[in-house]
């Protein structure tokens, strides 16, 4: 039976936009819309704004606010991340990144191969986490920059990055991590974690789409993402999104306000949802580590069709994902799910349910429930 309301389980693909972020967003649209760059007057509202909100995310992260560099979203901040470092000097020297991450940095990692930059791709262990150990094996003094993700985005593994970056540190790289899946989900606190570089996406915290931002932390030498004007301290020209820049900001301010709230509320729902998968006799596997991002399920059912649960799941109005939303339109068995030598009779029945704060434990009884359904 069609539920009557839709129930978003894709959390982990994107979120829904926050109503004071809306709300903040609106002024800059309609009234104070003035090029932040321009001289007059009527500019010196969105320069503050842009000021302000630079301040609040740099808070939210214990970073310095000129280290924060605002961009279209995570995908440009991955690519700046490996780019900027690789071809800042022509020395070639090595770049170490692992078999899991989102395509933003794979990709990255190939274009900088093409150009001579030696890569090497760590694998990932059956809990699809990158150890010191595998690390230790393949960093060496011509490593010039360490790529490991904070979290997962299909599995939610949470990696040991304070650790991988002090590694990276003693052999004399830089540390990149992108925290797409992280930033305003789990605690992220860039002295403490010891980065050089952070990936974050406002879209994946309840901020606007196509805006994000790169940590760069003071003194690491980069190279410009974009020429032209002296936006950005002149790494990345162009006129400034200020409306998104501004929702970006009080997005990611309320979600870090509120973390151990939603965490615990998402963690009672992820508990209450995988408790009625057991009591229905479905044969499953939750993929990942234990330690994940809260309400990022990457679920596993023997023998069924992943692709065919989700059509069947969206025909009753539940809103699921396959795997990385990235690769929806390829019904081929992930990267990271090959990565983490899971047997097929399980991959192919793969589904990623990624509940956030807006869910409750209503939906996770008619998710469960449906699924069941569908599956008998």
């Amino acid at each position: 039976m069609k539920i009557e309301k839709i129930i978003y389980a894709d959390n982990a693909a994107t979120t829904k936009l926050d109503i004071e972020a809306f709300e903040a967003m609106k002024l800059f649209l309609l009234e104070s819309y003035a090029n932040a760059s321009q001289p007059y007057s009527f500019s010196r509202a969105t320069k503050q704004a842009i000021k302000e909100a630079r301040e609040l995310i740099a808070r939210c992260i214990n970073a310095e606010p000129d280290e924060i560099y605002f961009t279209s979203g995570g995908t440009e901040s991955d690519n700046w991340a490996i780019k900027g470092i690789a071809f800042n000097d022509l020395s070639h020297k090595a770049i170490i990144t692992s078999n899991i991450e989102h395509h933003a940095i794979l990709n990255s990692c190939k274009q900088v191969e093409k150009f001579g930059v030696p890569v090497a791709y760590l694998s990932a262990n059956n809990e699809a986490i990158i150890t010191l150990e595998i690390l230790e094996q393949y960093i060496t003094p011509q490593t010039k920059l360490v790529s490991i993700m904070m979290a997962n985005n299909e599995v939610g593994s949470i990696q040991p990055v304070k650790e991988l970056s002090s590694l990276a540190h003693y052999n004399g790289a830089l540390f990149h991590t992108d925290a797409v899946q992280a930033v305003g989900h789990i605690p992220v606190d860039v002295k403490k974690l010891g980065v050089d570089l952070l990936s974050a996406s406002a879209h994946k915290f309840n901020g606007p789409k196509g805006v994000g931002f790169l940590y760069i932390k003071k003194g690491t030498n980069i190279i410009a993402h974009e020429n032209g004007g002296q936006q950005e301290y002149a790494l990345r020209a162009g006129t400034e999104n200020v409306a998104a820049i501004v929702g970006m900001a009080i997005a990611l301010n309320n979600n870090c306000k509120q973390l151990v709230y939603n965490s615990e509320h998402i963690t009672k729902i992820e508990k209450h949802f995988l408790s009625l998968l057991a009591k229905n006799n479905i044969d499953f596997i939750v993929n990942g580590s234990k330690a994940h991002v809260p309400g990022n399920i990457s679920l596993s059912i023997r023998n069924a069709d992943g692709e065919m649960l989700l059509h069947r799941l969206d025909i009753l109005n539940i809103m699921v994902s396959t795997g990385a939303a990235c690769d929806s339109k390829n019904t081929q068995i992930s990267h990271v799910l090959k990565a983490i030598n899971l047997p097929e009779e399980y991959a192919k029945g793969t589904i990623r349910v990624s509940f956030g704060k807006d869910n409750s434990l209503q939906d996770a009884e008619l998710i469960a429930n449906s699924i069941k359904q569908i599956l008998t």
